[in-house]
């Protein structure tokens, strides 16, 4: 018992660099409370004491903010991060070295009897408020987005974001992202958001514009420069830059500033 509970400590120091010696985190993380609490109250599930069970888990939720089911079977090195408002089903099967931010629900879709809760696998990471419903499984090293809603599985080492979840690959498709930032900059158009694994629609609509006007960029200089060869004089001035209307230097000082607030962000602060 006091391996696991030692274990659990330690998982603390690897997850929150906020974390700064033993006793803080004995007193002050109620996720690892959550956690030790339903140990023992699954515990007493499983050996039929159904009610205590119950009363334990709800001091727990009262003390904690955090409300998980005695009969939900939870694997080692579980981290809860802050916790408030997290809630677990009772069905719901979670893997060893898992992160769950706050506000996270892994809850079912249906009334009937059986598996009706999530099941996530080893070193998946939950991001705050995201709501994962149904009997589906979240596959090893996955990760579900900040208040994404997730109601189908997730593979392996995939990543679901958005309302409904889709699964989006960050190392996907690179190339064909940086052709739509030149292209975007070509004709003078701010590319914030329009990347290729962007599950907004309208950014997905403006990207496959984007793709195009790459691609018809490309046939006409293709164009011009057999024309060309063969003696003809076209495509000599540049083109143009296009103006997207009276707002059109907003959007400028819009990009430029988002552009030197990145260049300016201190990610230890």
């Amino acid at each position: 018992m006091f391996d696991r509970m030692k274990e659990d400590i330690n998982s603390v120091f690897d997850r929150d660099p906020a974390a700064r010696n033993v006793f803080e985190v004995l007193t002050n993380y109620p996720g690892l409370h959550a956690v030790w609490f339903h140990r023992l109250s699954h515990k007493l599930w499983q050996c039929n004491w159904k009610w205590l069970a119950r009363s334990l888990s709800t001091f727990s939720r009262w003390l904690t903010g955090i409300e998980i089911h005695p009969g939900a079977t939870i694997g080692r090195r579980f981290f809860i991060d802050h916790g408030m408002g997290v809630v677990i089903g009772g069905t719901a099967e979670i893997g060893d070295d898992v992160t769950l931010y706050q506000g996270v629900t892994l809850g079912g879709t249906s009334w009937k009897e059986g598996k009706r809760h999530p099941t996530l696998m080893n070193n998946v990471v939950v991001g705050a408020g995201a709501k994962i419903l149904g009997p589906i499984t979240i596959g090893k090293h996955g990760k579900v987005g900040s208040n994404s809603v997730v109601v189908k599985d997730v593979p392996e080492h995939a990543t679901a974001v958005g309302i409904p979840g889709r699964i989006v690959n960050p190392n996907k498709n690179n190339g064909a992202a940086e052709k739509r930032e030149q292209a975007a900059k070509k004709y003078g158009f701010d590319a914030y958001a329009v990347a290729v694994d962007n599950p907004d629609p309208v950014a997905k609509a403006i990207g496959r514009l984007l793709d195009h006007m790459h691609l018809m960029d490309d046939k006409v200089s293709d164009l011009c420069r057999e024309v060309n060869q063969l003696g003809g004089e076209v495509c000599q001035e540049a083109l143009p830059e296009l103006s997207v209307g009276e707002f059109d230097e907003d959007e400028k000082a819009a990009a430029k500033r988002r552009e030197s607030a990145a260049e300016s962000f201190d990610p230890t602060i």
